[in-house]
């Protein structure tokens, strides 16, 4: 089967020129993965629309009006960090709706596998707020409709952005349907994500965050990976991966201090896919999420897609970091018994 990629022109019409999340992202992504040879070997998915019933499985109604309103009114802020434009509720709208179309050819074995390629990213956005560049929170959506519509019974959401994915952590700490798995660099922003969040309530334990200190790079991810990750994934026993893919956490990024190398990066996508082949037929979906150093993001983007392939063929003009990388024991072992691991 085909592996996929969802993209509309539409967002390219949610952009702030001089924002570190605008338009040039997606061109840059796009024009790299032709340059390359990529696009010719993928299926492209047409994105539609995400309904108003889809969006307030996670979003309050108050919230996605407003983000109506201001988009309709010309645009302005949301937040200090958080722009809307003329057309950044359209594309909002084929952003969340975007993943939820790769989920359904997934889940429908149209596709093998598939990358949203959306904008305005959304694992920052809550129930009530635009936060962190995110207007709604695309895979949280998704992930909704999946067990709304009975496909799923189990997703697994992977977040390797180098910022916490609140957003995503609030919409599922209480659910046991949905495990939440994030890396990202603490303290940073927003704030949240420290080992001792696990979950509340009928989700305890389904949550697992790895709150990382500045600097730590391959070795320090590929630890988190073979040491917290695929045991607990085994537990849970997914019937679906989900993964918001965010490449700020290389070590050239303007917007982070961490260590992490394209080649990390492409061994962590090359894990997932794994996850997803060992536990639930091989059935993931990756959406768009942060990322500000271009070439990076692009590269990033590519070696994800021979990952969903199959491949192990890795890019990386930029190489291994250049700093020394930050020891994280004590962190895993706070994890491991937090999560009832040996």
């Amino acid at each position: 089967m085909d592996t996929a990629y969802v993209y509309d022109p539409v967002y390219l019409e949610h952009d702030f020129p001089g924002h570190p999340e605008n338009a040039n992202r997606l061109r840059r992504i796009l024009s790299t993965l032709k340059a390359e040879g990529m696009l010719a070997r993928l299926r492209l998915l047409e994105p539609r629309p995400a309904t108003v019933e889809e969006l307030q499985r996670v979003h309050t109604s108050a919230h996605v009006g407003r983000v109506q309103r201001v988009a309709e009114a010309g645009g302005g802020f949301l937040d200090p960090d958080t722009y809307a434009t003329p057309g950044s509720f359209d594309a909002a709208l084929m952003a969340a709706g975007g993943v939820i179309r790769a989920v359904e050819a997934v889940l429908a074995g149209d596709v093998a596998n598939g990358f949203a390629l959306v904008r305005p990213p959304g694992h920052h956005a809550t129930a009530t707020r635009a936060m962190g560049f995110c207007l709604f929170n695309n895979v949280a959506v998704a992930a909704k409709a999946a067990l709304a519509a009975g496909q799923v019974e189990r997703i697994f959401i992977t977040d390797f952005d180098v910022h916490h994915g609140n957003g995503t952590q609030d919409t599922f700490a209480a659910d046991p349907a949905v495990f939440y798995f994030s890396t990202h660099q603490y303290p940073h922003y927003p704030g949240s994500g420290h080992w001792s969040e696990t979950g509340t309530g009928a989700g305890t334990g389904t949550v697992l965050n790895a709150p990382l200190p500045a600097y730590v790079g391959d070795k320090g991810y590929a630890r988190i990976f073979a040491e917290l990750v695929w045991p607990l994934a085994e537990r849970f026993h997914p019937d679906l991966l989900l993964v918001s893919a965010g490449y700020d956490a290389h070590w050239s990024d303007p917007l982070a201090q961490m260590n992490l190398s394209l080649a990390g990066y492409a061994w962590l996508q090359r894990e997932i896919v794994a996850l997803a082949r060992a536990l639930c037929r091989g059935r993931v979906v990756f959406a768009l999420e942060g990322g500000y150093e271009l070439d990076v993001l692009a590269y990033g983007v590519l070696n994800g897609f021979y990952a969903m392939l199959g491949e192990d063929t890795l890019v990386d003009p930029r190489g291994p970091s250049p700093h020394p990388e930050r020891p994280i024991d004590d962190l895993v072992a706070h994890l491991k018994e937090a999560h009832g691991l040996d």
